[in-house]
């Protein structure tokens, strides 16, 4: 998706980038009464970013969304964001296919994306959008619920866990779960639900290990 020539054919077609802004500022001009507090304070380079990028909570979101699915699919373009030597007809071209690829046709995001290109911190692009993702989920109220697996769980397992954990003091008042199924065999069967900071390791790995660390300490 994001190979050399690419970029190079698209460097000759991308116009002259807008003057960029500073790199902790709003990436947007919203009028004073419409700004948007952060609902989470995050920290390091790219949570700054991040916090930057709240002027506009929801329309950022579904271009934010959209370049980290694109980031997640195409393990080349990860090599290519940290690459310390892209010219400048190199960064513009990588901007433009970020654009172009995630349909991220927003001011906002078009001008964050040019000033991580122009500050040469493309690298941070995963990060910010993992970070205005914890945003967004507090902004909706929402505590992310991460179930693993051994083998991926059906549809109908995951909304039972789901209504299971949402009734329970796990969850807060008010507040909605994000259901993320992740697969690890080297737990061999059961489940590892984490919660906001909690964790119920129902793993068949855990119950073995206790099982062996009784064992030694009988014999």
């Amino acid at each position: 998706m994001f190979s050399r020539q690419a970029l190079l054919r698209s460097a000759r077609t991308v116009a002259p980038q807008r003057a960029f802004l500073g790199q902790t500022r709003a990436f947007a001009a919203p009028a004073a009464s419409e700004r948007v507090q952060p609902p989470v304070a995050l920290f390091g380079l790219d949570g700054t970013y991040a916090t930057a990028l709240t002027s506009s909570l929801e329309p950022t979101a579904k271009g934010l969304a959209a370049l980290g699915n694109v980031i997640q699919k195409d393990a080349k373009l990860v090599t290519i964001l940290q690459a310390p030597t892209l010219s400048a007809a190199d960064k513009s071209a990588v901007v433009a296919e970020l654009q172009k690829n995630a349909g991220a046709s927003g001011e906002t995001v078009k001008n964050f994306l040019a000033t991580l290109a122009e500050n040469n911190r493309l690298a941070l692009l995963p990060g910010v959008c993992t970070k205005f993702s914890e945003l967004m989920s507090a902004a909706r109220g929402e505590v992310e619920m991460v179930v693993t697996s051994a083998q991926p769980l059906d549809n109908r397992t995951l909304s039972r866990l789901e209504a299971a954990v949402s009734k329970s003091s796990y969850v807060g008042a008010g507040k909605k779960l994000k259901v993320k199924n992740t697969v690890n065999p080297d737990i061999v069967g059961g489940l590892v639900v984490e919660v906001g900071d909690r964790t119920i390791d129902l793993s068949v790995s855990s119950k073995l290990a206790k099982m062996n660390k009784l064992l030694t300490d009988t014999l």
